[in-house]
This record gives structure tokens, C-alpha cells and sequence, in this order.
């Protein structure tokens, strides 16, 4: 099997590089290509690098190859994994602080700033689907990249490539829940449904018995994501509404906190996530330089994305051997939530086997979360409109379709300085 990482000089690397090697018994992965671009080539040679030291140890016979030729890396790829990001972190930077100066949240998939990650990702994704349906058709992609639902909705809407969102969020919310019951992860069976970052897990089936109630019950302090500072109201909130809630959720309900803590921050010594990412990043490459390095740091933690490579591998895996179980996927409606488009994409269970997901039929969104739901896929779909045609007409209806855009001035002053400092990345909003 060849799996080819399209954003191979990510810092997430290694810990995809781990899940390769500890699934070797049932994924015979004998290729992995990291591809990048120019501007990744360091970081895509370390990582090459370390992960043969990392193959080595395993006593494994995986070839790894790190290439800045993509079309060459796809040939007879079997499985293809995207995890970049257009701009790199000084583009996160801007879509955390532009927003910020015009009273607006600014975050790198919630908001504007998630706006602006996916009119930059989209043409992009586009393209590498392309060369991903001349040369490899029968592939799958497995999409990482953020905003992971808008993306995946793009590529399964204007093309013809086998693809699947992937978000880590579910399967950490997964192990809270066994956590707070006390009981092991594979006893439990939770449901999710919503849109990627908009996702609630409204039931947690125990031995048949739906154990909601009792995983809500208890408080964890803790949030499941290292990205975002969990609101001590979270899980009071989470109990009222009967769901619990996915950490995005509290930058619509935690709104005004949420932003004067982004404020304070960007102003700060500590900075803004990407001022913060850009350090962590600086000492796990330095890390993994080292030749003597032959096994993912404990520092990767840091960086966030806990158990990307689990959910990634698992998802792999069920695909290969058609292995018919369920796990929580970015996926098209296909009629399962009656209110929204067939071709829009959400967030819930499916069954995983050869032909790829299968939305599980087991009930709708709750009315807690519907109008939101609702609101974001109207924001959501324009956004692609936007990045599809370059009109900035569609860009401004899609900042303003979503709940944390409040005035029309404010909008139109972030669409433009936001269009400016990213033009490099926009060129069909330039012709």
C-alpha cells in the first residue's frame, strides 16, 4: 500500500508516522511519500528524515521518500492524507489579529479568520484533486486540512475524487466520556451529529443503555483540545442543553469572554495561538533534527491534535479491510438531515468499509443546536461560492451569514484589509 502525505512537512508528521508503524499488522503501508512546496522544504527533509529513523527502529520495511513533486508522489497512491496550510502561520497570524481590530473573534476555522484559511485552502485543494484524478483516481483523500468540513465539502462538490473530512475532536470528546464514566473507550458507543467544529455527541450508549445523562453529570476542567481554554460554564451549559458540546461551540456561546481574551492575548508577550504555534514548532523541529531522535517527542503534545494519528490510521484501516464499523466522519447529508442540502457536508457517524462512509440513519439535529447549525451551512456554502468564483460580493455574504459577524461596516472593513493581506493567496479575487 503507497499513502501519500500532501503537507508531508507539517510537525503533525511524526505522530501520522507513529500510527503507520504501530498499525503494521493490519495496513501493510510498504510506501509513504511526504510532499511539500518550496517554501517547506526544510521542514519536509527533517521530517523525512526522522521518520526513516522512526521506520528503522520499528524494524519495519516502510520506504519513506520526502518529494516538492506532487504528480510524481501521486502515482498508484492508494490513500492520500492532506494536512497543509496555505499561507503557513504568518497567514494564521493575520486571520487571528485582523478580525480582532474590527471587534470580531479571530480564529483560524470559527469565524472570519476560518473564512479567510478557506478561500486561501480551496483553489488550492482543487488543483492537487485534479492531479489526484488523472493519476490516481481510485484513491481516497482524507482531508485534515482545515477548516476540514468547508474543504471536504468543496472537493466532493466540483470533484470527482473519493473524499472523507477528518476532525480529532470527536474521538478526544469520545475518551472524555469514557473518562468521566470510568469505563474503557471501546465499551462506549457515542453518537455525533452537527457540522465539523459544530458538532454535538448526544448520545453515549453503554451496554445498550443511553448514558447521556451520566457523562454530563461530571465536570471536567480540562478542555479537549490544547487550542482552546475550556470556560468553567461549558459543562453546565452542556448539561442544560442535554448534548455535549464540541470546544468550538464555545466561541458562539462564550462569545464576548472569548474575545477579550483573543484581545488580551494578541497584545501580550505570550501572543496570539500562531505566535504561540510558531514557537512550539521552532523547538519541535530542532527536536526532531536530532540523529539520535527515533521515536515521536513528548513535546509534540504541545503543538495539539492528540490522537490525529489514531483517528487518521483508523479510518485507513476500516477502508482497507472493509471492516464495517462505525467512526465519526466529515461526510455529504445525503438526506440525513432532511432540512439541509443532500450535497452539504456534516459531521456525524458512519460505517466504514471499502466503498468508504455511510451516514448512519439514527435521528436529526436537536433543536438546541438546529438554528446555529442551520445559520453556519448558509456561511459555510457561500464561502465556497466565494472561493470557487473570486467575487467578493459572495465573500461579504459569507462573513455576514455568520453568527459572529454583527455589523455590515465592521465586515466590509475585515473583507478588505483581509483580501489585501492575503492577496498572494487570492488570485482569482485579483484578476
Amino acid at each position: 500500500m503507497k499513502l501519500v502525505v500532501i503537507g508531508g512537512g507539517s510537525s503533525y508528521t511524526p505522530e501520522l508516522m507513529e500510527g503507520v508503524i504501530l498499525h503494521q499488522e493490519t495496513l501493510p503501508v510498504t510506501e509513504v511519500v511526504l510532499v511539500d512546496i518550496e517554501a517547506g522544504k526544510e521542514k519536509l527533509q527533517i521530517n523525512t528524515e526522522f521518520a526513516k529513523r522512526m521506520v528503522k527502529k520499528a524494524g519495519t520495511a516502510i520506504s519513506v521518500t520526502g518529494t516538492l513533486n506532487r504528480r510524481e508522489a501521486l502515482a498508484e497512491a492508494d490513500f492520500i492524507i492532506t494536512q497543509m496550510r496555505v499561507g503557513g502561520l504568518d497567514a494564521r497570524s493575520r486571520d487571528e489579529r485582523i478580525p480582532l481590530k474590527y471587534g470580531m473573534i479571530g480564529q483560524e476555522t470559527t469565524g472570519i479568520g476560518g473564512c479567510f484559511k478557506a478561500l486561501r485552502t480551496i483553489p488550492v485543494m482543487l488543483e492537487i484533486c485534479k492531479d489526484i484524478e488523472q493519476i490516481c483516481p481510485k484513491a481516497f483523500l482524507i482531508n485534515f486540512t482545515n477548516p476540514s468540513g468547508i474543504v471536504t465539502e468543496a472537493v466532493l462538490k466540483h470533484t470527482k475524487v473519493k473524499c472523507i473530512g477528518l476532525c480529532n475532536c470527536s474521538i478526544n470528546m469520545e475518551y472524555d466520556a469514557a473518562e468521566r464514566l470510568g469505563v474503557p473507550v471501546e465499551e462506549l458507543d457515542c453518537r455525533f451529529i452537527g457540522l465539523n467544529h459544530l458538532s454535538v455527541m448526544n448520545h453515549a450508549y453503554l451496554d445498550g443503555v443511553d448514558r447521556i445523562k451520566d457523562v454530563l453529570s461530571v465536570f471536567n476542567s480540562e478542555s479537549v483540545v490544547k487550542n482552546i481554554d475550556k470556560d468553567a460554564e461549558m459543562d453546565g451549559l452542556a448539561r442544560e442543553m442535554g448534548c455535549m458540546l464540541s470546544p468550538y461551540l464555545q466561541y458562539f456561546y462564550m462569545e464576548r469572554r472569548m474575545l477579550e481574551e483573543e484581545t488580551a492575548q494578541a497584545s501580550s508577550q505570550e501572543g496570539t495561538r500562531a505566535d504561540q504555534v510558531k514557537k512550539v514548532e521552532a523547538v519541535l523541529f530542532e527536536t526532531y533534527k536530532n540523529p539520535l531522535l527515533e521515536e515521536k517527542p513528548a513535546e509534540l503534545a504541545k503543538r495539539g491534535g492528540a490522537r490525529y494519528s489514531q483517528a487518521a490510521i483508523n479510518l485507513i484501516d476500516s477502508i482497507y479491510n472493509d471492516r464495517k464499523d462505525v467512526q465519526v466522519v466529515d461526510v455529504a447529508n445525503n438526506g440525513l438531515i432532511s432540512w439541509l442540502p443532500d450535497d452539504a457536508v456534516i459531521e456525524t457517524n458512519c460505517v466504514i468499509g471499502k466503498d468508504g462512509a455511510e451516514p448512519l440513519r439514527d435521528g436529526d439535529v436537536p433543536d438546541c443546536i438546529r438554528g446555529l447549525v442551520a445559520q453556519v451551512k448558509s456561511y459555510e456554502r457561500l464561502t465556497i461560492e466565494a472561493a470557487v468564483s473570486g467575487n467578493k460580493t459572495k465573500a461579504l455574504l459569507a462573513f455576514l451569514n455568520h453568527p459572529l459577524v454583527h455589523d455590515v461596516r465592521d465586515a466590509q472593513g475585515a473583507l478588505e484589509e483581509m483580501l489585501l493581506a492575503n492577496k498572494e493567496f487570492l488570485g482569482n479575487f485579483f484578476r
